[in-house]
C-alpha cells in the first residue's frame, strides 16, 4: 500500500485581495476529491487531507515522483492557494508527514516510530495524559501493554496503532463521481441582491467544471437556486427557493462563458427576501469530445465565439430580441422560414426529432437554386399592360415556369390559403431580375383573371 496525503492552503503573503478572490474560488471539498479520482479509484477525505491510495496505479503515471509531480502542476485551485503533499506507508503516516510537513518540521530517522504523538488524531484528547506517562512518540504509546492502554484510552487509540503498523487492514468510505452534478453551499453572509450570489457562485462553477471533465461532458443546461430566508415579507407568503436557468446552443466545459452566463441572468433576477442558500444543478449535459484547434493562423482567432456572444446577448435583451431564421417544410416562398429565439429554452426531457423529421428539416434547410437572395414578407400585386406584367415597365420572362402546389394541408392558422402558382425569372427594365408568379385557378377550366405577383429580387 502507497498514501499520498494533500491538503490546500491560502497563501499567507497574497494581498488580502488576492486572498478572499481564491476563497470565493476554492472548489468544495466534494470536488477536490472528484479532481482526484482522474489519477486513482482509492480517494477519500481524512481530517484535514485528501488521502490518495496509489499503489495500483502509480506505475501507470510514471512512478511515484512522477505522479507527485503531476498532482502538483494540475492543482485545480486558483494560484494564490497552495498545494502540499506527503507519501507514505499507510494513511495514518502520510497525514502525519503532511503535518509535519506544513508545521515545516524534520522528518524523524524512524518512521512511524518516531513521529510525534501530536500527529496520529487519535490521540489528540489524549495528549496530556499520555505526557504524564512520558509518551511523546508513536514508538513510545505502542510499547505501553495492549490491554491497559485500550482500557484507559480506548480502543480506537490502539486500533490506530494497529493500522500504522500494517497489523490491521484499512477501511475508508471511498469518494464516487455522481451521475448528476448538484452541489449546496450556505451563503457566508445573507445575499439580499441578485448578484451577490456570483460570488459564492464562483465555488460551484469550479466545482462543475471538475465534475465535467470527470465525466468527459459538456453543460448545456444549468439551473441556479437560492433558498429564502424569509417565509413571509411584507403580508405575503414567499417560496421557499427562487431558481434561474441558463441554457448554452453547444456544450461547453468553458468556466468563463458560463460565469458570464449566469452574471448577465442575475443581474436581471429579483431577490423576493434575502437568500441564505445557494444551490447549483445540471439540467441537460452531452458527451465532450474535446476541442479541436486547426494548424492555420486564421483558424485559431482569439476571442469569444459567435455562439457564446449569441447566448450572452439572449440573456441581456431578452430571448425574443435575439432571432434566428429556421427552415419550414413548405414550398411557398413567403413561408420558407420561421424566426425564433437563438438561445431555444428546450426542456431538457424533449424527446428528439424523429428521423423522418429530420430529414424533411434538411430537405427544407436547403433553398432552390432559382431563389432570389431577397424575398418580400409578402407578394406585391403587379400591374398589367395588356398580357403582360408590369414592374418599372413591361417584364420579359427568362426563364421558367417552377410549378408549385402546397398549403392544402391546413388553413389560415397553418400560413394561409392553398397555393397554386407559377413562377418566373423575368427582367425589369429599370428594376433588373426580379421574380414573379402567376396565380392558377383554383378549377381546371375555369376562365378567370390573371394576377401576377412580384416575390422578390436578384443582386
Amino acid at each position: 500500500m502507497h498514501w499520498i496525503a494533500l491538503q490546500w492552503s491560502l497563501d499567507a503573503q497574497a494581498e488580502a485581495g488576492a486572498a478572499t478572490a481564491a476563497a470565493d474560488a476554492m472548489p468544495t471539498p466534494e470536488a477536490l476529491g472528484w479532481w482526484a479520482l482522474r489519477y486513482t479509484p482509492h480517494v477519500c477525505w481524512l481530517d484535514e487531507a485528501l488521502m490518495l491510495e496509489v499503489s495500483a496505479c502509480e506505475r501507470l503515471w510514471g512512478g511515484r515522483s512522477s505522479l507527485m509531480r503531476q498532482l502538483l502542476n494540475e492543482n485545480p485551485v486558483p494560484a494564490t492557494a497552495v498545494l502540499r503533499g506527503a507519501q507514505g506507508a499507510t494513511s495514518l503516516e502520510a497525514l502525519a508527514r503532511l503535518r509535519l510537513f506544513v508545521r515545516e518540521e524534520k522528518r524523524p530517522p524512524e518512521i512511524p516510530a518516531g513521529l510525534p504523538l501530536d500527529t496520529l488524531s487519535a490521540a489528540r484528547e489524549h495528549l496530556d495524559a499520555l505526557a504524564r506517562l512520558g509518551c511523546r512518540s508513536w514508538g513510545e504509546v505502542a510499547a505501553l501493554p495492549r490491554g491497559g492502554l485500550s482500557r484507559r484510552f480506548g480502543a480506537e487509540l490502539r486500533a490506530a496503532l494497529d493500522i500504522a503498523w500494517g497489523l490491521r487492514p484499512e477501511s475508508h468510505a471511498w469518494l464516487t463521481l455522481p451521475d448528476v452534478f448538484e452541489q449546496k453551499l450556505e451563503l457566508p453572509a445573507l445575499a439580499e441582491t441578485a448578484p451577490e450570489l456570483m460570488w459564492s457562485a464562483n465555488r460551484l462553477l469550479s466545482a462543475l467544471q471538475i465534475w465535467l471533465r470527470a465525466r468527459q461532458r459538456g453543460a448545456r443546461a444549468l439551473e441556479l437556486e437560492w433558498t429564502l430566508d424569509l417565509k413571509r415579507f411584507n403580508g405575503v407568503n414567499l417560496p421557499p427557493t427562487q431558481q434561474i436557468a441558463v441554457r448554452t446552443a453547444e456544450p461547453t466545459q468553458d468556466l468563463a462563458h458560463l460565469r458570464r452566463l449566469l452574471s448577465e441572468k442575475l443581474a436581471l433576477a429579483t431577490l423576493a427576501a434575502p437568500a441564505s442558500w445557494l444551490k447549483l444543478r445540471s439540467l441537460e449535459t452531452d458527451p465532450w469530445a474535446g476541442a479541436s484547434t486547426s494548424f492555420l493562423p486564421e483558424d485559431n482567432r482569439k476571442g469569444d465565439k459567435l455562439h457564446e456572444m449569441v447566448e450572452r446577448l439572449s440573456v441581456r435583451l431578452g430571448a425574443m430580441q435575439v432571432l434566428v431564421p429556421r427552415a419550414r417544410a413548405d414550398h411557398r416562398a413567403e413561408h420558407t422560414q420561421a424566426w425564433q429565439p437563438a438561445l431555444r429554452t428546450v426542456q431538457p426531457d424533449q424527446p428528439a426529432p424523429s428521423k423522418a423529421r429530420r430529414e424533411t428539416q434538411a430537405e427544407a434547410s436547403q433553398p432552390d437554386a432559382i431563389y432570389p437572395p431577397w424575398l418580400l414578407p409578402q407578394p406585391l400585386l403587379l400591374e398589367m399592360d395588356g398580357e403582360r406584367p408590369c414592374y418599372g415597365g413591361p417584364l420579359s420572362k427568362l426563364i421558367g415556369p417552377q410549378r408549385i402546389e402546397a398549403g392544402w394541408w391546413g388553413g389560415k392558422e397553418d400560413g394561409g390559403q392553398p397555393a397554386m402558382r407559377d413562377y418566373y425569372v423575368a427582367e425589369s427594365p429599370e428594376a433588373g431580375l426580379l421574380w414573379i408568379f402567376r396565380e392558377r385557378p383554383l378549377a381546371r377550366f375555369s376562365a378567370g383573371e390573371v394576377r401576377w405577383y412580384l416575390q422578390g429580387f436578384y443582386a
